[in-house]
């Protein structure tokens, strides 16, 4: 194999001499070249214990016959951002830790990868910087954080920050939650975006099988981030890229899965993105269209019952492909150079399961419980649903869509005539939940925190106060052109588009519109004034009127990461990747 590595010691004379002082020995130099590229850091539980991945992967590579350099681009936290304008940088990191990848690896380029992380924007923007790069390589996904005593997990501060500020507990109860929900490493221990994405990459085949969100303190996960370090050797020599093994297949299996196990809307923002560096496209309507009818399986928070801490006991994603097995392309390639039906197989054989098997009867005895298998990821013919997880609604309202996580949604709330509450800040309106100035059926909407309007946040502490209120959460809903964390439940629906700031529809409404939600006919759409209903022509012509005296707000942020963002991010419906200038953006035909 004629490895890139080798050509760059003979362009550049002072390559050797410089690595050699960075430790390298001589022998080392003339080995295939790996990039361990790794979100570590202290910045937050699903970082702080990736290091020790960095280590056993780079074990890996020298097993192999190659020599491992570790390279880091930290990630933030979503949850430590909650609640302060830190959470609007939350979105455009991922594309700066895609950015920070291709410039480490074409500044001094190697010969294959390995990139480690486990939170919401680390995992996509590893999987959108090892796409665009394209050489051989090897996702490890960081594994999860263990529930905390009651089973208490981080997705439910939210609940509890709520029912104090409303007084229905006391200030002990709520620093006992705050003091417990985080007792160990990882990803945030249920189904949020850090969960769905480490999941993703196994489903896209880019990750070893199996070694999706694995508890995270587990001597497995060790174990799979060495077999990383030895396979992305093996992948130079064969020269194998992410592009010869994700395709739209892969992209179609992935998506089923993510409706199998309710995943985070923020999917619909991350595998557009990743599709886009391997120069495919998919947008919100692929997704309707694959999870129309498919089957909801996994019984995990926050739209089930248990910790995600679980899944790996119940066999993990082989587990859930196992069931959907009859409904994917079984000959897409993986990063093991095997077809996904080969790998399954193979995983059968090896005792995969029963290895999982011991682990689950490990944690039943720890929290005295009685869980089989099937209590966590259910047969195919036994679902908790059969339409799939997330919807993409649209409307006047929303010409281009939005999306609802309807398996966490109340089913009062699929279909309602509300009032709308607009509100141009999250503040504003989580200040009018907390105090009752909303009522059963209304519509509240925050708008102008799309990507042009303030870099997406999350609205996350809004729809808490919203469903852990026992009447709110059954009565209205959010509609907003941010975005919801993976642990959001209730009534909310997010990534209006256009948004606000673009001119989108959702600028236009005003105080007692009344607003039509139908998630089975997919419809989110203005169809009345001031209480009374109109004709869908009369209502144009209302909302041509108020376009006459709208002005997009002045930018909140005038220089910096957020200004580029907010000038270059493609629609959420896309997946609000950093577009290029001239690129069509392919849901609306508007240049960028």
């Amino acid at each position: 194999m004629d490895f890139i590595s080798q050509k760059m010691r003979a362009l550049a004379p002072e390559l050797d001499p410089l690595r050699l002082g960075t430790g390298w020995k001589k022998e080392d130099l003339g080995k295939p070249q790996i990039m361990i590229e790794s979100t570590f850091g202290d910045s937050h539980p699903g970082s702080g214990h990736l290091d020790k991945l960095v280590e056993a992967a780079r074990q890996g590579v020298a097993e192999a016959g190659g020599h491992g350099a570790r390279y880091f681009c930290t990630d933030m936290c979503d949850g430590e951002s909650q609640g302060t304008d830190g959470i609007n940088f939350s979105l455009v990191s991922r594309d700066m830790i895609a950015n920070m990848i291709e410039i480490q690896a074409s500044a001094t380029p190697f010969d294959g990868g390995v990139f480690i992380a486990s939170c919401d924007k680390g995992m996509p923007g590893s999987l959108m910087g090892m796409c665009r790069m394209n050489i051989p390589s090897v996702m490890v996904p960081g594994g999860v954080m263990n529930a905390g005593p009651e089973l208490l997990t981080l997705e439910q501060l939210g609940m509890y920050s709520a029912q104090y500020e409303r007084g229905e507990i006391d200030e002990e109860k709520l620093c006992w939650a705050k003091e417990n929900a985080c007792p160990s490493c990882g990803a945030c221990s249920f189904i949020g975006t850090a969960s769905s994405m480490q999941i993703m990459a196994e489903a896209l085949g880019l990750a070893l099988p199996g070694s999706a969100l694995l508890p995270a303190a587990s001597p497995d996960l060790l174990d799979y981030a060495r077999r990383a370090g030895q396979q992305a050797v093996e992948l130079a020599k064969m020269g194998l890229r992410p592009s010869d093994i994700v395709t739209m297949d892969s992209f179609e299996n992935a998506i089923l899965v993510h409706a199998a196990i309710s995943g985070s809307t923020n999917c619909l923002l991350h595998l557009p993105a990743i599709a886009h560096e391997l120069g495919l496209h998919i947008d919100g309507d692929t997704f309707d269209r694959l999870h129309r009818g498919a089957h909801y399986l996994l019984n995990l928070r926050p739209a089930g019952k248990w910790p995600a801490e679980f899944f790996y006991y119940a066999g993990g994603v082989p587990a859930i492909l196992e069931e959907l097995r009859p409904y994917l392309h079984l000959d897409v390639m993986t990063v093991t150079g095997k077809t996904l039906g080969q790998n399954l197989d193979e995983l059968k054989a090896n005792g995969f399961y029963e290895r999982c098997q011991q682990w689950l009867e490990e944690a039943n005895q720890k929290y005295g419980l009685h869980l089989t298998k099937q209590d966590i990821i259910r047969p195919y013919d036994a679902p908790l649903g059969t339409d799939g997880s997330i919807a993409i609604l649209k409307g006047n309202l929303a010409p281009l869509g939005a999306v609802i996580k309807h398996t966490a949604c109340p089913k009062e709330m699929f279909s309602a005539l509300l009032r709308a509450r607009p509100f141009d800040s999250e503040e504003e309106a989580i200040d009018a939940i907390l105090h009752h100035r909303v009522q059963p059926g209304d519509a509240v909407f925050i708008r102008y925190e799309g990507p042009q309007g303030s870099g997406m946040p999350e609205m996350f502490y809004t729809s808490e106060a919203i469903s852990s209120d026992k009447e709110l959460g059954r009565t209205i809903a959010l509609i907003t052109d941010g975005r919801f964390s993976g642990a959001s439940t209730g009534p909310v629906i997010g990534h209006c588009s256009p948004e606000a700031q673009a001119g989108g529809p959702i600028a236009l409404v005003e105080e007692g519109d009344l607003i039509r939600l139908d998630v089975k006919e997919r419809i989110l759409a203005i169809v009345g004034v001031r209480g009374e209903k109109k004709t869908p022509e009369e209502i144009q012509l209302i909302l041509a009127e108020r376009r006459k005296h709208w002005q997009p707000k002045p930018r909140k942020y005038q220089k910096g990461v957020l200004r580029l963002f907010s000038e270059h991010a493609a629609s959420p419906m896309e997946g609000a990747y950093l577009r290029y200038a001239d690129e069509t953006e392919q849901t609306d035909g508007r240049k960028g």
